[in-house]
């Protein structure tokens, strides 16, 4: 808060001791408010009663502009305005020379600028803020030489206690300010990450962009394949003009800067400026002010974050440092939808995967199933010594017979060698990492279906004898079924840990891995059949030829696994023996 006037205070020799307690009233008065519009206010009204004025007016330099303006009146009507050039009119004189003026008869002084047509004389003192002249304080009279020296003593005290006051309250609504962005980018910054659809995620930073910045418009645009143009990707509040504009050429243009500096840049009118190439599309749109951000990631720029405002502006350094935070935060999102995206298409990947190597085993399983008859059939058609006289038909009926039997026989040579291709490559394999990487690519369906994940991973867990991408195919199949049983959501425990098989084993011999799920469970007829033959499964949408492949890649790693029984839920255990058994 600012200082009251003490004893301590120095005094003009002029003021009185009954003015100098009144002063000190006024002052108490105008310091009772953090509130800036309401101090203007207090100033002014204490002003014109401490001098016995008329009506009175604090006029502030706008920083923009440079103009002098009335920020808060006393006595004038309600309508009354006034914007004048530093120096012009009197009030204009004091700003541009830091000097107060005392006007006996204001008709008689050339400065004079009408305000109020009652006005007959006049007193103007400097107002100085934190050490720079930032406007002035003016009393009117209706009376004519109304004022002297000792109302400019007490109005030059009373404009240092209200430069005092105006300074406080304006680092007051600054910190507020500051505060209601820091909060607000908060929650902006939860809209945003909880999007995991790139388009979404766009259209959330634009949108969200708007309202943080209390902008017209806000666009986004990134870098292309080239790095060399920027394209539009999401808008929010821009019209056809500016949605049709085409991409920018980095190299050439205000926001390549911006992409090449990796630093915000600002411009106050860009229907003016010459760093602005699309002068026309902003005038159509009505977009004045500027600010563009880099979004930066991982050390690179791949696009901008640009905010438009309706009317010449300058963006504070908080503002910057907001907007700079709000793009920081975007580029995240925009890198995590990205991530997502790609997941989802390994996950996609996996699945076909999954169908291939189903389709592997699935051969095998059919070429096994004909090799045996075809033997039979093949054994038996030579047993029965069918010769023919040559000019008999039937000899060539033999001929052909015998040709498609070997036909078929090497149809399933080949089916076999095919279904051989599947077998798995068994390397020393980290299983926790592996869980991990099956947890980065279930997190959005996981979060879809409101299914908890919980891995309890045995700390520097030794590595398997495994097939890598064979065993992720397993983990994702086990994970999907579970999930599948979870439609309305639960939670999900995948469980690591060494066990020895045997009493009489020394070290342990193998490693256990368990899904467990609190879905709907299965019956016992479901259990004893999870795992049988490809050919033998009814279950729909090829969930069970997945747990009958699970079954076949686990025995071809040497492991087993079973499903325990349960109250409720499922619980899948698999074990697989070290590296070193």
């Amino acid at each position: 808060m600012g200082q009251a006037v003490s004893d301590e205070t120095p005094i003009h020799p002029a003021i009185s001791p009954g003015q100098l307690r009144r002063l000190y009233q006024v002052s108490k008065v105008i310091h009772s408010t953090l509130d800036q519009q309401e101090a203007l206010d207090l100033i002014v009204r204490e002003a014109v009663g401490l001098v016995n004025a008329t009506s009175g007016s604090v006029v502030l330099i706008n920083p923009i502009d440079g103009f002098l303006e009335i920020q808060a009146a006393h006595g004038l009507s309600a309508g009354a305005k006034l914007k004048l050039r530093v120096g012009e009119g009197i009030t204009g004189w004091v700003a541009q020379q830091g000097k107060s003026a005392i006007v006996p008869d204001v008709s008689a002084d050339k400065r004079y600028v009408p305000v109020h047509e009652h006005t007959r004389s006049e007193l103007a003192v400097p107002l100085e803020i934190n050490g720079v002249l930032s406007g002035v304080v003016n009393v009117d009279s209706d009376q004519l030489e109304a004022f002297d020296e000792n109302d400019l003593a007490l109005l030059t005290e009373l404009a240092s206690q209200a430069a005092l006051v105006i300074h406080n309250t304006f680092l007051y609504e600054k910190s507020l300010i500051r505060a209601n962005l820091f909060e607000s980018l908060i929650t902006v910054g939860q809209a945003i990450n909880s999007a995991v659809d790139l388009d979404e995620a766009l259209a959330a930073i634009t949108r969200e962009a708007a309202s943080l910045m209390n902008a017209k418009t806000c666009a986004l645009q990134l870098l292309d394949e080239s790095c060399n143009h920027l394209t539009l990707v999401a808008s929010h509040g821009a019209g056809e003009a500016y949605l049709n504009k085409p991409g920018v050429d980095i190299t050439e243009s205000f926001l390549g800067s911006v992409v090449d500096l990796k630093k915000p840049l600002q411009i106050e009118n860009v229907q003016t400026s010459n760093a602005y190439q699309q002068q026309d599309i902003a005038r159509e749109e009505g977009l004045v002010a500027m600010l563009s951000i880099p979004l930066v990631f991982g050390g690179n720029a791949i696009g901008t974050l640009n905010v438009y405002k309706e009317e010449t502006y300058i963006f504070s350094n908080d503002e910057i440092h907001i907007a700079t935070a709000l793009a920081e935060l975007s580029a995240l999102a925009i890198e995590k939808a990205r991530l997502i995206e790609r997941i989802v298409e390994s996950e996609e990947l996996l699945r076909q995967n999954e169908k291939l190597s189903a389709l592997g085993l699935l051969a095998g399983e059919v070429a096994h199933e004909i090799r045996n008859p075809l033997t039979v059939l093949k054994m038996l058609y030579h047993s029965l010594g069918l010769e023919f006289p040559e000019n008999d038909p039937r000899t060539e009926d033999v001929r052909i017979m015998g040709e498609k039997m070997d036909h078929l026989n090497t149809i399933v040579e080949q089916i076999l060698t095919f279904a051989r291709n599947a077998e798995p490559s068994l390397k020393p394999t980290d299983i926790n990492k592996l869980i991990d990487d099956l947890q980065i690519l279930v997190r959005r369906k996981l979060a879809q279906q409101n299914v908890e994940l919980e891995i309890q991973p045995e700390a520097n867990l030794p590595p398997v004898k495994a097939d890598g991408p064979q065993l992720s195919q397993v983990f994702l199949n086990l994970t999907l079924n579970a999930l599948e049983a979870m439609p309305n959501g639960g939670t999900l425990i995948i469980e690591s840990r060494t066990i020895q098989l045997n009493k009489g084993d020394a070290a342990p011999t193998h490693v256990r891995i368990e899904f467990r799920d609190t879905g709907c469970g299965m019956d016992a007829e479901s259990r004893e059949r999870a795992f049988t033959s490809l050919l033998n499964t009814s279950k729909p949408d090829g969930a069970g030829l997945g747990l009958a492949i699970v079954g076949r890649i686990i025995e071809s790693h040497g492991g087993r696994i079973k499903i325990k029984p349960g109250d409720s839920g499922t619980t899948f255990s698999i074990l697989l023996p070290l590296t070193d058994r």
